[in-house]
């Protein structure tokens, strides 16, 4: 049987630096400072080198008024992709 091909998600990282923290013009270390967080770990989940948690996840929809699901959601596509291509021999 095939293996069903999951489209290409974007990264939660490239999300969050693309389409949150570039246009409202906040730096990573301004975001981990209103999320009481390190500015490492913001810098490792833009990166990529990071997931997000559920926690950061709930701090990030308090900070950009949306929900925790979206967050979850983006990073769940991301972890499924990532099985998926390495385990499907691609």
């Amino acid at each position: 049987m095939k293996k069903p091909r999951i489209p290409h998600p974007t990264m939660p990282g490239e999300i969050l630096t693309e389409e949150f923290l570039l246009p409202l013009k906040l730096t990573q270390t301004a975001l981990a400072a209103k999320l009481g967080t390190s500015p490492r770990a913001i810098n490792e989940i833009c990166n990529g080198k990071r997931a997000i948690s559920p926690l950061m996840a709930m701090r990030l929809a308090e900070v950009f008024d949306n929900t925790p699901e979206f967050w979850m959601n983006l990073q769940t596509a991301w972890d499924l992709w990532k099985e998926w291509k390495e385990n499907s021999g691609i």
